[in-house]
């Protein structure tokens, strides 16, 4: 090749630059028209039914850090959250990087999470926590008479590559949150849990939380063509040790990651093609219920998000997007609406 004289690409008779250029263009007006997708998942939270009992739970079991607590009612907490003359306790705990929020209705408290309730059925959400080792975490658990939820810790075997040495545990809050303890193998997992144990710490934070999903194609519509989430990986998981975590007998799962831009909490969805008999999300389901978890995502500016979240079958929890400045809220404007399976999604921006 001659390399003595620069190649000029040309595009339908344009400079290639100038084609560029166009695109990028054409990229910043998208943008602005379309809105900015979401950037991070902000915080995880969900409905508590006493805040001073929760928190000694999370930080004297689970080692979560208080960064804050916050007693917020008004008009702009009943349009946010959707319940009329709504007063709430907010507080917000960190575990590595990663937040947990909580909050109890002072009035118009919720219902219960229904006894009954299976991994399987839709309104299902846990946040998995990191632990450096799987048989002392555990110790501590049974030592703090948590409820069980898997009949014990498991290994996932070989005959799941994907997931092949992950050991996982699910168990419940005072409430009957599901939470899940979960230890990587060397080969999996995200770097920063291996830097994290070196700190010595039992507990180190929050990899991802799992919503259960009826299609996982028609979730990817939501999470990721319209909040702009990508798939990180995908794993089938089935067998007798899944069994025995989800306690669900002949458990076999669609299982999908996704991430955001940028570092933190992922996103999984659980689809359930065994058995299909989890039941749907409540369509009476207030916020102020104890089932009712909310992942927060972070959005720089909101253009026409709310149109977006509509054609992509959301339902409204809150009346629009609603201004937070000078309520006690640590952002500016946010909203509620509901995935099309019912988890509810907060879109919040500084």
């Amino acid at each position: 090749m001659n390399t003595r004289y620069p190649v000029r690409m040309r595009y339908q008779g344009l400079p290639i630059g100038w084609f560029l250029i166009g695109l990028s263009l054409i990229a910043v007006f998208l943008s602005s028209a379309f809105g900015q997708p979401v950037s991070r998942v902000e915080s995880v939270g969900f409905t508590v039914s006493d805040l001073e009992r929760a928190e000694k739970f999370y930080t004297s079991v689970l080692g979560f850090k208080k960064v804050s607590e916050k007693e917020l009612w008004g008009r702009e907490v009943e349009l946010l959250t959707g319940v009329f003359g709504a007063r709430v306790n907010v507080a917000r705990f960190r575990l590595g990087d990663e937040i947990l929020e909580l909050t109890e209705y002072l009035t118009h408290q919720g219902r219960p999470i229904p006894a009954d309730s299976r991994s399987n059925d839709r309104w299902f959400q846990h946040v998995a926590i990191i632990v450096r080792d799987m048989d002392e975490a555990y110790a501590v658990l049974r030592k703090n008479k948590v409820r069980h939820a898997s009949t014990g810790p498991q290994t996932l075997p070989k005959t799941i590559p994907n997931a092949a040495g992950i050991k996982a545990f699910y168990f419940k809050d005072p409430d009957g949150h599901v939470l899940e303890i979960l230890e990587f193998p060397p080969d999996k997992g995200d770097p920063k849990w291996r830097e994290r144990s070196a700190s010595g710490d039992l507990f180190l934070g929050v990899d991802h939380t799992a919503i259960v999903v009826e299609d996982t194609d028609k979730s990817l519509g939501f999470y990721r063509d319209t909040l702009g989430l990508s798939v990180a990986g995908e794993s089938m998981n089935f067998g007798t040790e899944q069994e025995h975590l989800n306690n669900v007998f002949g458990a076999r799962l669609r299982i999908t990651g996704l991430r955001t831009g940028e570092p933190g909490v992922a996103v999984e969805f659980l689809e359930y093609e065994a058995p299909t008999d989890g039941r749907p999300f409540p369509s009476d389901t207030r916020s102020s219920d104890l089932w009712h978890w909310q992942t927060s995502f972070e959005i720089q500016e909101f253009g026409s998000i709310s149109m977006r979240l509509r054609r992509a079958g959301s339902i409204a929890v809150s009346s629009g997007t609603i201004d937070l400045r000078g309520t006690g809220y640590d952002f500016g404007s946010a909203l509620i609406v509901r995935d099309p399976d019912g988890h509810a999604v907060r879109i919040a921006s500084k």
